[in-house]
């Protein structure tokens, strides 16, 4: 049976979701983040030596990175589903879109995070001030207009169909799920936006998503 190695607040929240919409058996064995650091805890690099989530085992096998783990469980477990057929068009935005969520859309979220921290501890108390001018100063100049590109970027998408693949919901989605709600809590995302903000209430009424919350537990997003 399927393990999913699933850390609180963290990219393998839409593993489980997955697996719902699959409607795959798995068992989850469940990770904390350092209070303090927020960090994985050392137990994750017995599987990876990255020590990082999300991880699945299936057999003897372990797979890492988020794509890698929803392109193996489409392939070995879909039957052709969320995924669109070979040779079309909502093929290759699937395959944009599966990449795009961590290759382009994720890195300035994280940015924003990692800046917006600079003046909090550990930090020495002396040079908070100085951190977090620094900190503002790059998400003004370099981060805000990057997430404004890229949420601007992809309203434009949905306006072109319901979903980010095409008109019907694909794995895409579920890993597109991550950094639109990333944007939400932390990026700007607002109903500035309605398209991506209708989309998030889509996602957000489908049963898989809510058992898949149900099996990871509470999920505050980037908080």
């Amino acid at each position: 049976m399927i393990v999913v190695h699933h850390l609180n607040n963290s990219r393998s929240q839409r593993v489980l979701w997955l697996l719902e919409e699959l409607g795959v058996p798995y068992t989850v064995q469940r990770y904390q983040r350092d209070p303090k650091t927020m960090l994985a805890p050392p137990e994750l690099r017995t599987l990876h030596p990255l020590g990082k989530s999300p991880v699945i085992t299936d057999g003897t096998q372990v797979v890492a990175e988020s794509g890698a783990i929803v392109e193996y469980l489409v392939e070995r477990y879909g039957e052709q589903r969320l995924i669109p057929a070979p040779g079309t068009p909502e093929r290759l935005r699937y395959t944009y879109w599966l990449h795009y969520a961590e290759g382009s859309a994720m890195p300035p979220l994280l940015l924003k995070l990692i800046f917006g921290r600079l003046g909090s501890p550990p930090m020495p108390a002396l040079l908070r001030p100085i951190a977090a001018a620094i900190g503002k100063g790059v998400q003004r100049n370099y981060i805000d207009p990057q997430l404004k590109l890229h949420l601007d970027f992809m309203e434009g998408e949905l306006g072109k169909s319901t979903w980010f693949a095409g008109d019907e919901f694909t794995a895409a989605d579920i890993q597109m799920s991550f950094p639109v709600e990333a944007a939400a809590a932390r990026g700007g995302l607002n109903t500035e936006r309605p398209l991506l903000m209708a989309y998030l209430k889509r996602i957000h009424s489908r049963e898989p998503y809510l058992r898949a919350l149900q099996q990871g537990g509470p999920y505050e997003l980037m908080s």
